[in-house]
């Protein structure tokens, strides 16, 4: 499937394929953080927006527009700036870039999973890009007035990847006793024994005990069920 990103005179976004790395994850003791499979894909599940510039807002707790006060690199281009456009202590970057998916085809809009930021929150947002002729904004939202959050040149704004329209709806919840599966049953309560005496046994063990390739078992990693398949 493409996926194509329009770009008009005067528009120069910034855009990568989203890393799996994290600067909090790399400072985990033994970067344990990276030993969370999902983790890892999530992070790198999509494509990332850059800022810029680099640039400082602070928020004073009010409801309009100019509740945000801005303080931006002299001469920087209008359309690398962030703005205060809705108010509600909302921050708002021009994604400089049309999307198109394929037909049926959505863009889930977002923050950088797992890339958590003191005192502004990412909103999220699903748009219809197999049709859109519009550009959209990437929007994010103070937690607490009073608040100074700074954005780095080349720190991600923004994180999207293609999601199928009609999937979602076409899914059926289900809630069913696991009795009704007699080998799922059996894996899960030999791994839910396996974890208990695993995790007795890390708490009894001196911390450098352990060589640190075996303080965490690998079955998931690995892609094996209980029985080594």
């Amino acid at each position: 499937m493409d996926l194509t990103c329009y770009v008009r005179d005067g528009w120069s976004p910034e855009i990568r394929p989203a890393p799996a790395t994290r600067d909090w994850m790399d400072a985990t003791p033994d970067s344990f953080a990276y030993r969370c499979l999902p983790l890892n894909i999530a992070n790198a599940h999509g494509w990332e927006v850059l800022s810029p510039i680099a640039f400082e807002a602070t928020w004073n707790g009010g409801a309009a527009q100019q509740d945000i006060e801005l303080r931006l690199p002299e001469g920087s281009e209008a359309q690398a700036r962030p703005v205060s456009l809705f108010g509600q202590g909302v921050l708002t970057f021009h994604i400089n870039g049309l999307m198109r998916t394929a037909p049926g085809w959505n863009m889930w809009v977002g923050g950088s999973p797992n890339r958590p930021k003191d005192g502004i929150a990412p909103l999220t947002g699903i748009v219809e890009t197999d049709w859109s002729p519009y550009s959209f904004t990437m929007n994010w939202r103070f937690t607490r007035p009073g608040c100074t959050v700074r954005f780095a040149a080349g720190e991600p704004i923004c994180f999207f990847f293609p999601v199928q329209r009609a999937a979602l709806a076409q899914v059926t919840p289900q809630m069913r006793p696991m009795a009704e599966e007699p080998d799922l049953q059996a894996h899960h309560r030999a791994w839910s024994q396996s974890r208990f005496e695993f995790n007795a046994r890390m708490a009894a063990t001196p911390r450098g005990a352990i060589p640190p390739a075996e303080t965490w078992q690998k079955r998931y990693y690995r892609g094996e069920d209980m029985a080594g398949e």
